[in-house]
């Protein structure tokens, strides 16, 4: 069976709730990211035993946060040695705004990912985008690059969407998915 691991970082808890549904999808393992951008050498391990690596920040002032950018600073090292070349990649994020430049952050873990030399995979989820889609269909957002969620700058981690970790927990299966048939 394949081993996925999905680094994030959460400001809010709203990150860490996408990260789990991923998951669950993925039957993946979290690996927080501290509130000083740390990880542990047993979770570093971690990220270097995956077959994919699947990334995850909130989107902050258009771009992943600070916490998030000393991280993949920090993956110089298994940069160097090239230790993710050829794993899978992919990448979610949240913002309170519809829009909230949520594609930069998923760039930028694109970037990151491209940089290892990692295989990235985009949701492969059909938009909600007819006059009859609602707010909490799968996919509303309508990111192929990654998985994203909208969530107003007021609602608790219990408001978000179930669309919107429905469709997160969908991104996680279509890792695994791949991730499975590119390790055979």
């Amino acid at each position: 069976m394949s081993r996925i691991a999905i680094v994030f970082h959460s400001g809010y808890g709203h990150t860490k709730k996408m990260a789990e549904s991923v998951a669950a999808g993925a039957g993946g393992e979290l690996v927080a990211i501290d509130a000083e951008g740390n990880l542990t050498p047993e979770q570093w391990a971690i990220l270097n035993a995956a077959d994919a690596i699947v990334f995850g920040s909130p989107t902050y002032m258009g771009s992943v946060s600070w916490q998030f950018k000393k991280f993949a600073d920090a993956s110089s090292k298994p940069w160097f040695t090239q230790a993710w070349k050829d794993k899978i990649a992919a990448g979610f994020t949240n913002s309170a705004s519809m829009n909230g430049d949520k594609l930069s952050t998923l760039h930028y873990f694109f970037t990151l990912s491209q940089q290892h030399g990692m295989v990235w995979v985009g949701t492969g989820l059909m938009p909600s985008n007819s006059k009859a889609a609602t707010r909490n269909d799968i996919n509303y957002v309508a990111s192929f690059a990654g998985a994203m969620a909208t969530t107003p700058s007021d609602a608790s981690v219990d408001e978000m969407l179930p669309g919107d970790l429905e469709t997160a927990r969908l991104f996680g299966e279509r890792v695994a998915a791949v991730t499975a048939r590119f390790n055979k």
